[in-house]
């Protein structure tokens, strides 16, 4: 828009000097407004390849920024999924779910199908499948962590001294099962802070499907059943693509 008034502006003012020039102006004096046309299509020039130049530029660096908070996102994901499994719920313990993480151990289950005789009653005894699960041993929540830094994963990267916000609810799923629920957020206003103001404002109302939408970045919810994340599949991408190499 602002671009758009500085263009109609610029049009006018040419416009209007070459109005003063043809009226009023001295054959030997033309080379003035000459050289002032110039100079104000240089500066045209400059603004228009700003203005084009300034959202690609905007969203190259928002992915950026948003692509390391997506990381800390994920490893705060993956910490209370393995949390939920030992303790069938989640937590807001920022402390203790690293503690959780350096300390605890994971049951290593196994299942497996035996065969019951069951009595049926007058003498009748047939033989049923029956699936039993047994633990088999115990390994540290640590091993799916290695190399990962998840001391740090409730830190805003890029964000001074701002930390995610954890909350933990609950949600009905059908009549009478309850199933625990969490999310992690961070506003997308403070990461982007320093940033064009207008384009921020933009991407604040994003709702496009390629788009992160609304006023956060987060993971989980508390109004579904979900660990996913609000961010579109492009920010996976570079996931896949470690694990293949």
């Amino acid at each position: 828009m602002n671009l758009l008034l500085m263009i109609i502006g610029a049009l006018i003012a040419a416009f209007a000097v070459a109005f003063v020039v043809v009226k009023y102006l001295p054959l030997k004096l033309r080379w003035i407004p000459s050289v002032i046309l110039l100079v104000l299509a240089v500066f045209l020039g400059i603004k228009i390849y700003d203005g084009i130049l300034e959202p690609i530029k905007f969203n190259k660096d928002k992915v950026g920024k948003f692509s390391v908070v997506i990381d800390n996102l994920k490893i705060i994901r993956d910490a209370e999924i393995k949390y939920y499994e030992v303790n069938a719920q989640y937590t807001t313990d920022k402390a203790g779910l690293i503690n959780f993480i350096n300390n605890a151990k994971l049951a290593i289950t196994e299942t497996k199908t035996i065969v019951v005789q069951v009595n049926k009653g007058g003498g009748v005894i047939i033989d049923e499948e029956k699936r039993v699960t047994d633990t088999i041993g115990y390994e540290p929540v640590l091993k799916y962590f290695k190399g990962i830094n998840f001391e740090n994963m409730f830190k805003v990267p890029g964000v001074e001294g701002a930390e995610f916000e954890i909350e933990v609810g609950s949600v009905e799923k059908v009549p009478g099962l309850v199933v625990p629920t969490f999310r992690a957020r961070t506003p997308k206003k403070g990461i982007l802070a320093g940033m064009n103001e207008s384009l921020v404002k933009q991407e604040l109302e994003a709702v496009e499907n390629d788009q992160i939408k609304g006023d956060y970045v987060s993971v989980g919810s508390l109004d579904e059943v979900t660990t996913g994340g609000n961010w579109p599949p492009a920010y996976d991408k570079k996931d896949g693509a470690k694990k293949d190499e």
